[in-house]
C-alpha cells in the first residue's frame, strides 16, 4: 500500500534530517503539492531562493527599464460577496477569524524572473517560472531544541496621518493579533513545551514601488518535545496550514474558505523553507505573482473579524499587490 503523498515528503523531511542533509522543501496551501529535494539541487531545478541567512542565487536578471506596475483587482461588489458571507459565518460563531484572499491580474513589462531579481525582501523565491514571491512573513524557525513562530497579522500604509499610532491602537487589530498568536501559541503547544510570547505586536517596515507599508508581528516561541525533536517532517504536518493565513478555529475556517473563496490558491500562503545542516527556517508564502496562460496574477488578502470594516478590508487588500522594487 503507497502512503499518501503528504505522508512520503514529511517521512522524507525527517530522513534528510536525521541523515544532516541540507534540503529545500515547498508545500501548496492544502498540502496537495509537496517537493522536497537535496540543498544542492535547487539550481539545477530552476529554483532560485533568498532568505536572511542563505541564498543560491549566482546571478540575476537586471534590467535598466522603468518598471511598469497596472493592476486590476475584482470590484468592491464582487468583493463584497464574499466579504458577506464571512461576516455571516463570524456572526453565527462558525469562526471568528479567517483570511479572505483574491486573484488580481497584474501587467508589467518586466519578466518574472527579472522581478525576482530586482526584488528585496526578507524571503524570496522564483519557482520554476511558475511563481515568484516576496515574503516580510517567517513561518517557524527551528534551532535545536527550540522552535519559533513570527505571525503577521494587519497591514497599513505608512504614509497616512498617524499611521503607526492607529494600527497599534486599532482594537480590531488588536483582537485580530490576540486571535492570531492564541491559534499559533496552540499549534506550537502540539509539538512544544513551555511556549511563550516574547515580543507582542511590533512594527515591521516594508518598502514597494508604489508606497511604504506597515505591518505588526509577534514572536512565540517553545521547547521542542522529545518525541518530536529529531522529526521535524511531524511537526510540519502537525503546523500545517499556517493558522495565519487560514484563522480561526482552523478546521472550521478552512472549510468555510473552501465555500467562499472564487480561486485556487495553488501555491500561494503555502509554506517552503531550507535545512542548512543545523537549523530549518521556512516562511508563508505571501505577496505572490503566479504565470498563468492569461498573463501574470498577484494573490492577495486579509484577516476578517467581526470588526471589519468593507471598505478597509478591501483597500488591504489591494495595498498588497506590490513588489518590492524601488
Amino acid at each position: 500500500m503507497n502512503l499518501p503523498t503528504k505522508e512520503v515528503f514529511f517521512n522524507k523531511m525527517n530522513l534528510l534530517y536525521e541523515k544532516k542533509t541540507p534540503f529545500f522543501f515547498i508545500v501548496d496551501f492544502l498540502c496537495n503539492k509537496t517537493e522536497i529535494i537535496p540543498l544542492d539541487e535547487t539550481t539545477e531545478k530552476n529554483i532560485f531562493f533568498a532568505t536572511p541567512k542563505k541564498e543560491n542565487i549566482s546571478e540575476e536578471i537586471k534590467t535598466k527599464k522603468k518598471l511598469e506596475w497596472e493592476k486590476y483587482p475584482i470590484s468592491k461588489s464582487e468583493y463584497e460577496k464574499q466579504f458577506e458571507q464571512v461576516k455571516t459565518a463570524i456572526q453565527a460563531g462558525d469562526t471568528y477569524l479567517i483570511n479572505l484572499t483574491c486573484t488580481t491580474p497584474v501587467r508589467t513589462n518586466y519578466s518574472l524572473k527579472e522581478l525576482f531579481s530586482h526584488g528585496d525582501a526578507k524571503y524570496k523565491l522564483y519557482y520554476k517560472d511558475i511563481f515568484i514571491h516576496f515574503s516580510p512573513e517567517p513561518f517557524i524557525q527551528i534551532s535545536k531544541e527550540k522552535i519559533f513562530s513570527y505571525p503577521m497579522k494587519g497591514t497599513i500604509d505608512g504614509a497616512l496621518e498617524d499611521a503607526e499610532t492607529n494600527i497599534l491602537s486599532s482594537e480590531k487589530e488588536l483582537r485580530e493579533q490576540f486571535t492570531i498568536v492564541d491559534l499559533i501559541r496552540n499549534d506550537l503547544s502540539i509539538v512544544a513545551s513551555n511556549v511563550r510570547v516574547d515580543d507582542f505586536r511590533y512594527l515591521e517596515k516594508i518598502t514597494t514601488n508604489q508606497k511604504e507599508l506597515l505591518s505588526v508581528s509577534s514572536k512565540i516561541s517553545g521547547n521542542i518535545r522529545a518525541d518530536f525533536l529529531n522529526s521535524p517532517g511531524n511537526i510540519f504536518a502537525k503546523l500545517l496550514p499556517a493558522g495565519s493565513i487560514s484563522g480561526a478555529p482552523k478546521v472550521k475556517t478552512l472549510e468555510i474558505i473552501a465555500q467562499t473563496e472564487t480561486h485556487e490558491r495553488n501555491y500561494y500562503t503555502g509554506v517552503w523553507g531550507i535545512f542548512d545542516g543545523a537549523e530549518i527556517d521556512s516562511c508563508v508564502i505571501i505577496r505572490y505573482i503566479e504565470n498563468t496562460e492569461n498573463g501574470m496574477v498577484f494573490k492577495s488578502g486579509g484577516g476578517i473579524t467581526s470588526l471589519s470594516n468593507l471598505n478597509a478590508e478591501y483597500q488591504e487588500m489591494i495595498d498588497k499587490i506590490y513588489v518590492p522594487i524601488y
